[in-house]
Formats: C-alpha cells, structure tokens, sequence
C-alpha cells in the first residue's frame, strides 16, 4: 500500500462554518408575480364541480386555465375557472381515468370559466371597457 511521507497542505486555511454567510432570498423582481385573479381562487368553491369527482375542499381550489396554449404557454387568467384539487387533475387530462371524453371534459371547463367570470366581474376584477 502506498503511503505519503509529507502531510497534505492546502493553499488557504479552511473558514470555520459558522462564518460562513447564508445566501439572500431570492430578490421579489426575479419571482414572477401572482396576479389578483389567480389570489381570488383562494379558499372559494370549486365552480367545476364534477359529479362524483369534485373534492368540494375550499383549501385546495387553484385557477385552473384553458388549455390549448401551446408548450409552456398558458392562456390569460381571465380564461380560467376555480378548480378543487380532484377537478383540476380531470382538467389536466386524468379525464380519461373517469370515463369522460375529452368534450364532456371541455365543456365541463368553459361551463366553470363562465361561473369563474362571473364571480369576478361581481369581484371587481374583471370589468368591461366601454
């Protein structure tokens, strides 16, 4: 087996880990904003909901938006509905998992932005330019 005869040096001393600096957060103009439409989703009713899927659990509604926007791409917030866990996964393509074709699952979703729509505009924040 080979062995050194000189111990190893290093060039620096180490820094003790208790001076070392932690990191900054992340600065709030690299974080994407949430806008006040995705924020109103927050603890309303699921205006989805499915027959035997819907969760009906306030706590986990989200903005569930239109699909169709190309990769990575997403429609405005204004095309979307207030969606429960449960029936944004069948917006998301679990609707085959229940039987459901993918029109049934569309029109189960442009029927939940016109609800969504108009909880907003009595909201506030959707409002018609003249």
């Amino acid at each position: 087996m080979l062995q050194r005869k000189t111990p190893l040096k290093t060039k620096k001393p180490l820094k003790a880990k208790s001076s070392l600096k932690a990191k900054a957060p992340m600065k709030s103009a690299s974080r994407p904003k949430v806008s006040k439409i995705r924020q109103s989703a927050r603890n309303q009713a699921c205006t989805v909901g499915t027959p035997h899927i819907c969760n009906g659990n306030p706590e986990t509604v989200v903005l569930a938006h239109l699909n169709g926007a190309g990769i990575g791409a997403k429609h405005p917030d204004w095309m979307g509905a207030w969606a429960c866990s449960a029936c944004h996964a069948l917006i998301d393509g679990e609707y085959v998992k229940y039987g459901i074709t993918r029109d049934e699952r569309d029109l189960l979703h442009y029927k939940a932005i016109l609800k969504t729509q108009e909880h907003l505009f009595n909201m506030g924040l959707l409002k018609i330019a003249e």
